[in-house]
Parts: C-alpha cells; structure tokens; sequence
C-alpha cells in the first residue's frame, strides 16, 4: 500500500520539528526519524493505528508517536497522513479533511 504525505502533514512535522529542535536537537531528529518509521510501517500494516474516536469515521485512525499524533486516512490502495498533531492540541473535523 502507498503512503502519502498531505501538504498540511508535512508542514506539521517540519514546525515540529524545528520547535523540539529548538532546545534539544538530537531528540527531535530522534523523532523524526520514528515518525518516518512509523509513516513506513503503515504501508504493509495499514490498521496498526488506532480509530481516531474524535473522527467518528472507521477510516481515519492515529499512531502515537509520543508526543505527537501521526493521524492519517485508509484508502483503498493508499494511506493519507493527514496531519500531526501534540497530544494537548485540539483536533476539529476540518484538520482531517486532507
């Protein structure tokens, strides 16, 4: 299965990871580097995260990558990072749109 990165998603990762870069640079490249792996994981597991309750949508589900959530969509053939998100940070329906 593919895995697409939507534009919003990316942006996400990079604002996140200059701020945990900001005061400790090796954490945020360790963390980056586990959520290129669990963005990879994704295309032979495509359910290994779990349904995103706020979502109320089967398809749409959330691999935790502590701090963040990795929140993407099912497709038929493809999985969509739709965006990454801080634990503490609020979600709306229109986040999960991409």
């Amino acid at each position: 299965m593919r895995v697409i990165w939507a534009p919003l998603a990316r942006e996400h990762v990079a604002d996140a990871f200059a701020f945990i870069s900001a005061e400790r640079p090796a954490a945020a490249v360790r963390w980056f580097e586990r959520v290129v792996e669990s963005a990879g994981s994704l295309s032979a597991f495509p359910d290994m995260g779990r349904m995103m309750p706020e979502a109320g949508r089967s398809e749409v589900r959330e691999v935790l990558v502590d701090p963040y959530r990795l929140i993407y969509r099912r497709d038929p053939d493809t999985i969509v990072i739709i965006g990454v998100f801080h634990f503490h940070q609020d979600v709306d329906a229109e986040d999960l749109s991409g």
